[in-house]
């Protein structure tokens, strides 16, 4: 391995470190987006029947924050359950932006990196080529050997951008898509929450009118 790091010439070292930022990347974002951890199933439900029981405090509200990003978009819908819809949904909006760049976090250096890997390959083979042609200037167009070094570092440093370029890319539209499913999602819910909110008002205006 260090042999063909070595033949692959000094732009294997970038492309090595990319490799290593794409996969910590793509694990970490690959244990933050699951759905357990950010969608919560059973927790819409709770907070809807805590809204009908008329059970929110502000102690629920900031357990409800720490809970997920879910949580943490329904728990700007109670602490604003008492104002007007317009304004409820303008808080809810500011906290999903908030919600979303979290949610996105690294995913464009991923994107970056997998643009980026490519080049450095090609980069590599022009230094590859390069370093042939200088071979052959000195003199060793009749001996095969003093080509190999220019001629392996070319191949070696393309193949190695595109390992990490290809999977890089497509981790990135992979966690891409599945953070736009997570904002929909949560738009949904948001929805949600406001008509759950709104059905709860008119119900206790029902019951102080009576």
């Amino acid at each position: 391995m260090w042999e063909i790091v070595r033949a692959g010439g000094p732009l294997m070292w970038p492309i090595i470190l990319c490799s290593i930022t794409a996969a910590a990347i793509v694990l970490e974002r690959s244990w933050t987006l699951q759905d357990r951890r950010v969608l919560p199933r059973e927790l819409p439900q709770k907070v809807w029947q805590l809204i009908e029981a008329n059970q929110v405090n502000d102690k629920v509200i900031a357990a409800l924050e720490q809970n997920s990003p879910l949580g943490r978009l329904l728990a700007a819908g109670l602490a604003n359950r008492h104002r007007p819809r317009e304004i409820l949904m303008e808080r809810l909006e500011d906290t999903g932006r908030h919600v979303v760049y979290e949610l996105e976090r690294f995913l464009n250096t991923l994107g970056t990196i997998a643009g980026v890997c490519p080049l450095l390959g090609l980069l590599g083979t022009v230094t590859g080529i390069i370093r042939a042609f200088n071979a052959i200037q000195a003199g060793g167009m009749g001996d095969p050997r003093v080509l190999s070094g220019g001629i392996a570092e070319a191949l070696i440093a393309t193949a190695a951008g595109l390992c990490v370029a290809i999977p890089s890319l497509i981790a990135y539209r992979f966690l891409r898509g599945k953070v736009e499913r997570i904002v929909m999602e949560m738009e949904k819910q948001a929805i949600r929450m406001a008509d759950v909110v709104e059905a709860a008002g008119a119900r206790a205006g029902r019951s102080a009118a009576a």
